[in-house]
């Protein structure tokens, strides 16, 4: 599926001051800035519509309505539920299930790769692993999982890392915490969880830390807020998405940011190690089992 937003990018410096005025705030609240009549666009961006016209034109949309459709087929699909894509799944051949599966998810990797620039990914890992800045962390209802692995690694590399709990009453004691030049890496995948795009709203309004949201093609809400996107493939042609992509990422961003500075990392380990609780072998115990 080719998207509105990815073509917008691409035409870059073709476009004319009018139309990048156009295309800043079309991608600043993407789609749902396109989402509004175009007499609303244009004095929201101070261009005529017979401007924003040609600018859908050069998108290859016949009109305005016509680059309204798409936007509003691309926000359907980020909400399609497994119910919805068992209606258009490409089934496994039959008797190689698993092999076929897999190489789905190998493809899914690779597309992966190849969305995320080398730069964008530098970056992303230069700011986790900078030990001036607490990293903070969360999911949502599945992709919560996500999270819990990048900082449950994170630790063993280093410090001041928090990922924050399940229970919204219990967040704004992080938000405190959060200072401008801190990182916040937010996992959300389509049916997004509503919860995390406010909470991204806040934290940028009233924080400033850097957001990193990690999600998939049709982006999260939340990213509407977000320093650094990082898009992943989830789609396999079943009736469920994928996290597999986005967990290559995860343990990508673990080795690299180990590496930025391997000394600090090999200390840090040794001292978790030495602090790690010593749990008896069964021949330690008492003979009545009692501790």
């Amino acid at each position: 599926m080719a998207f509105l937003r990815d073509k917008i990018e691409e035409l870059g410096a073709n476009l004319t001051s009018s139309e990048r005025k156009v295309a800043s705030v079309v991608l600043a609240d993407y789609p749902f800035a396109g989402l509004q009549t175009i007499q609303e666009l244009a004095k929201l961006t101070s261009v005529s519509a017979p401007s924003i016209t040609r600018f859908v034109s050069k998108l290859g949309c016949n009109g305005y309505q016509e680059f309204q459709r798409r936007l509003i087929g691309e926000l359907k699909e980020s909400h399609r539920s497994p119910v919805d894509l068992k209606l258009t799944e490409n089934p496994a051949q039959e008797g190689r299930f698993l092999a076929d599966y897999a190489d789905r998810i190998t493809t899914m990797m690779q597309d992966m790769a190849a969305g995320i620039s080398q730069p964008q990914f530098d970056a992303v890992c230069s700011m986790i692993g900078d030990p001036s800045r607490n990293i903070f962390l969360i999911g949502g209802r599945m992709s919560d999982s996500l999270a819990t692995l990048l900082s449950m690694h994170l630790r063993q590399i280093r410090g001041r890392i928090y990922h924050l709990p399940s229970n919204p009453e219990i967040w704004p004691d992080y938000v405190l915490r959060m200072r401008k030049q801190d990182v916040f890496v937010i996992f959300d995948f389509r049916r997004y969880q509503t919860s995390l795009t406010e909470l991204a709203r806040i934290v940028a309004e009233k924080r400033q830390a850097q957001i990193v949201t990690v999600t998939d093609r049709w982006w999260t809400p939340a990213s509407r807020h977000a320093a650094h996107v990082l898009a992943v493939s989830t789609e396999n042609g079943t009736a469920w998405d994928s996290h597999v992509s986005a967990m290559t990422l995860v343990e990508a961003i673990i080795v690299k940011v180990s590496e930025q500075d391997w000394d600090a990392t090999r200390k840090r380990i040794g001292q978790w190690d030495g602090a790690r609780l010593a749990v008896p072998s069964n021949s330690q115990e008492e003979p009545d089992g009692k501790g």
